[in-house]
């Protein structure tokens, strides 16, 4: 049997991710970095990180009080919008202006916080072991890909497929990217309130999608997955999921166009720039 994917890239790309989990120095920048993107947004805590009280074997933050997510599914619509906003915010807003992305969906790594009239305010974002920083290359190479896929520019979206590190693609492999990438595009490409499954049921989600896109790789790859790639997908899906435990309806295409506004190359590279040597963040391999 001919394998679908090429894996040697998605192993050194876990490999490095998981050395970086033990790194609670790193995990420290990495806190200080979201406290600078977020320190004036109202969706989303971030906690600080206490010097006098952490080692490089142990990690001291301030407290957040919140309250766990799935505790908001049975709130009224517009409570668990509010906190599909602010997650949306959390994920998307970080990686379109500075290249940084929390790389670890798990529910654990969300908690929400109140009004004063015990409403849903917004998120507190915690655990910063798990992140993936971004050349802003690559960042173009997401929005061009939207952008491909909803004006239906066949060259842009293999140039994009190109940026990210796809190579030797032909035309039946593009063909079949393209079923995975309108699948997790798919809710931004359409100019409506919707859910994010939009008239598939939770347990189905994906799973379509991900066989035909495995049965095609089967027969006509493999294909080699850009590290990049790994953990942006996983986030993504793991985003998703999210979603679809709140029932939230809300237009994700309007909020995607507002969370890219902004994330011009250069624009970022400086932002970028700037940001990580205020944390004390290395750069990306590529700025």
């Amino acid at each position: 049997m001919s394998p679908a994917i090429e894996t040697s890239e998605m192993l050194k790309e876990i490999s490095a991710r998981l050395r970086e989990e033990l790194d609670y120095d790193l995990e420290a920048r990495h806190t200080r970095l979201y406290g600078i993107i977020f320190q004036d947004d109202k969706l989303i805590r971030v906690p600080e990180v206490v010097p006098e009280l952490s080692t490089k074997r142990l990690l001291t933050m301030t407290w957040l009080d919140g309250k766990r997510l799935l505790d908001y599914t049975g709130r009224p619509l517009d409570e668990r919008n509010t906190i599909a906003r602010a997650m949306f915010r959390a994920w998307w807003f970080p990686f379109s202006h500075y290249g940084v992305i929390h790389g670890d969906p798990h529910l654990g790594n969300y908690t929400v916080f109140e009004d004063g009239a015990g409403h849903a305010a917004g998120i507190n974002l915690l655990d910063y072991g798990c992140m993936r920083t971004f050349a802003p290359k690559f960042i173009q190479g997401v929005v061009d890909l939207y952008h491909g896929l909803l004006r239906d520019d066949r060259s842009l979206v293999v140039h994009a497929y190109e940026t990210w590190g796809f190579a030797g693609l032909s035309n039946e492999l593009i063909d079949i990217l393209n079923i995975w990438a309108t699948f997790i595009y798919g809710p931004m490409l359409e100019d409506r309130v919707r859910t994010i499954a939009d008239q598939t049921s939770p347990g189905m989600y994906g799973r379509q999608e991900a066989f035909k896109v495995h049965r095609g790789l089967q027969e006509k790859g493999p294909v080699k997955v850009p590290r990049e790639f790994v953990f942006m997908d996983r986030a993504a899906i793991g985003l998703g999921g999210v979603f679809l435990h709140l029932g939230a309806e809300l237009n994700f295409h309007r909020l995607f166009e507002d969370t890219i506004a902004g994330s011009d190359l250069a624009d970022v590279a400086e932002r970028q720039r700037v940001a990580f040597a205020q944390a004390g963040v290395p750069l990306p391999e590529g700025s």
